[in-house]
């Protein structure tokens, strides 16, 4: 797992090497002991699983447990701590392995089940407010630099604007903070942004969904742009990395989430205001 800023994949990971680890020293064994039973190469591999640096595969934990005597009720409850443990930090590479129509359907429930989705984004418009071309234009880049082999892209992106029904359900509130570049950038056609922006400037008017557009002239001491991230309710952060994706779900870390959202709301332009930044964007596609 790639270093990030974030500690909530890493507690994690440490919250189970640390059971490991007592599970190991209540069965009596060192970690030379462990590694020769298992038939690991040396303590390397033991060591680096209890000190968090090696993330433990479904594989080592079942090995672990088996040689350490566990009782198979907590050999599972350890597995299903592994598997959410590999969760929070999945490259694109991984979660595209099965194609991006799977990838797109692994998320849906969120949206479904939240009552407010937060989302900031600093280089394209958010999902939830994107067009079909639009959105085909972004996940036929994923897939040629993430070397994506099945080319599902029209069931992604069905799948993707199949989700905006959310916002038209009741239950649910949505509030979108964007750079005034994304308004701007031409990664494709300019028809498709063309389209795009008069689709933006449309949801604006809808009566769940609130969107700013922090202009290029705003005051930004304290409130530096950040990377794109989703937030649903105040239960998790879904947050876009360059090489892929992490999931936040300590409470304490969430909270510095909705701190810079809360920020990045204030100096955006809303209602009005933000329809003119789109209208002058749109005018300048000419």
């Amino acid at each position: 797992m790639p270093s990030s800023s974030s500690s909530s994949a890493q507690q994690a990971r440490q919250a189970l090497a640390d059971q490991l680890r007592d599970i190991r020293l209540a069965a009596g064994l060192t970690g030379r002991a462990l590694a020769a039973r298992a038939g690991w190469h040396g303590v390397s591999k033991v060591s680096k699983i209890e000190h968090g640096i090696r993330p433990p595969s479904s594989d080592d934990v079942r090995t672990w447990c088996r040689v350490c005597g566990t009782s198979p009720e907590r050999a599972e409850e350890l597995l299903a701590e592994q598997r959410a443990v590999a969760g929070m930090w999945v490259s694109y590479q991984r979660l595209n392995r099965a194609g991006l129509r799977k990838a797109q359907e692994s998320v849906r429930p969120r949206y479904e089940r939240a009552a407010l989705v937060r989302a900031y984004q600093p280089k394209i418009v958010p999902g939830l407010l994107q067009t079909a071309d639009y959105t085909a234009a972004l996940l036929e880049d994923a897939r040629d630099r993430q070397g994506v082999h099945r080319d599902d892209v029209t069931e992604a992106v069905a799948e993707r604007t199949g989700r905006q029904k959310v916002l038209t359900q009741a239950g649910h509130r949505f509030m979108f903070v964007i750079e005034e570049p994304v308004l701007r950038y031409r990664f494709c056609e300019p028809q498709t942004l063309r389209r795009q922006l008069l689709h933006l400037r449309e949801t604006t008017r809808m009566p769940t969904v609130w969107l700013g557009v922090i202009p290029l002239g705003a005051d930004r001491r304290k409130v530096l742009p950040r990377e794109g991230f989703v937030m649903f309710d105040e239960d998790l952060v879904s947050v876009e990395l360059v090489s892929g994706v992490l999931t936040v779900t300590q409470p304490r870390e969430i909270s510095m989430y909705i701190r810079d959202f809360t920020d990045l709301a204030r100096i955006a332009l809303s209602g009005r205001a933000a329809r003119d930044l789109i209208t002058a964007a749109l005018n300048d596609l000419g």
